[in-house]
């Protein structure tokens, strides 16, 4: 199967088309040799909209088209003809969608969002936001005639468009976020909770993009939870897969953080949960201060209850539910206490 590039920033430029002009005309026909002024209007330019929508997940569209120009509006006419506007371009992006100024060169992403705050959060499906605004058309010379000016020579071009470049980022919208070490489960235990299809493997950052599960509670309630790929120390200064992706849980309510309790891969469970605590603190003081809790998964498998019990004496203070992806025990328990924590009505 082809795999597919999934892009969640892009900086892109955005021209809107300018107003047609209005120009200078007279009637001119049989029998009317001097008749007055009859230019035209000249039409609308077209926006550059940008539009929020529920069947995409990423910006790759983009990265490969990062030039959005609309058309400019026709020039006026004789006859009092308007010129004819031009039709707003509309980009689709998906929800979670955040628009920055990005008109200076050679900053980083990063850059940009220390130095300045978001034009437009797009979190509702089918929400527009105008990213560069259209001309006006410009006003034809029958718009100056007068009882002394009965030639009028004078009209009006059209405005121009708005244009500057951007920097667009995608923030996965979901209400719970996984997040773990590579191996730790999490694309599993998504696979189990929902209806999601993630990739599973038993080798490091076989998950390379994020995912979205929506959990069906009942008819009417649901919690929708975010995978991202694994993280390792030092994710927080881009080590590994690192902050690419952590902005993708920035918006969760609450912090689902999963370690493999059995530590097959040599792996203590203890400093996994201090070292992820650690990498998710210093990348965003705002984000670990999020309600979390500790999903122990693999407890099917020889000494993890052991390390389970080391594991609630080191935090004692903080919910801890043990689970095994993969032959199900507790996973009902999990699914309760997500419905408690997450879940929402759907109307």
């Amino acid at each position: 199967m082809k795999k597919r590039q999934f892009v969640d920033h892009v900086r892109v430029f955005a021209r809107a088309g300018d107003g047609g002009n209005g120009i200078v005309h007279f009637r001119r026909e049989k029998y009317v040799p001097k008749g007055g002024p009859d230019g035209g209007d000249g039409g609308d330019g077209g926006h550059v909209i940008i539009k929020a929508v529920n069947d995409t997940d990423n910006l790759t569209h983009l990265f490969f088209n990062s030039r959005m120009i609309a058309k400019s509006g026709g020039h006026g006419q004789g006859r009092e003809k308007k010129g004819r506007s031009a039709s707003d371009l509309i980009i689709k992006v998906p929800q979670g969608t955040l628009i920055y100024r990005a008109d200076e060169e050679g900053l980083t992403i990063e850059e940009i969002k220390k130095e300045s705050e978001p034009i437009a959060d797009l979190t509702e499906n089918s929400q527009e936001f105008i990213l560069a605004k259209a001309g006006k058309g410009g006003k034809g010379n029958v718009h100056f005639k007068s009882p002394t000016n009965q030639a009028p020579q004078e009209h009006t071009l059209g405005e121009k468009g708005e244009s500057g470049y951007y920097y667009l980022e995608l923030r996965q919208i979901a209400d719970g976020g996984f997040v773990g070490f590579p191996n730790a489960g999490k694309s599993s235990l998504l696979g189990v909770l929902s209806e999601a299809k993630p990739k599973v493997a038993n080798y490091p950052f076989t998950t390379l993009q994020p995912s979205i599960g929506v959990i069906e509670f009942s008819n009417i309630v649901r919690a929708s939870l975010a995978d991202i790929p694994g993280l390792i120390e030092g994710a927080h200064q881009n080590v590994g897969l690192g902050h690419n992706f952590l902005r993708h849980i920035m918006r969760c309510e609450v912090l689902l953080f999963v370690v493999d309790v059995a530590g097959v891969d040599m792996r203590d469970p203890v400093e996994d949960i201090e070292t992820l605590r650690k990498e998710i603190k210093m990348y965003s003081e705002e984000l670990s201060s999020r309600q979390w809790l500790i999903i122990a998964n693999k407890i099917d498998v020889e000494g993890a209850k052991d390390n389970l019990k080391i594991l609630e004496n080191r935090f004692s203070k903080t919910e801890i539910i043990s689970v095994s992806a993969l032959s199900g025990e507790g996973i009902n328990d999990l699914k309760i206490r997500l419905k408690d924590l997450i879940g929402k009505e759907i109307y």
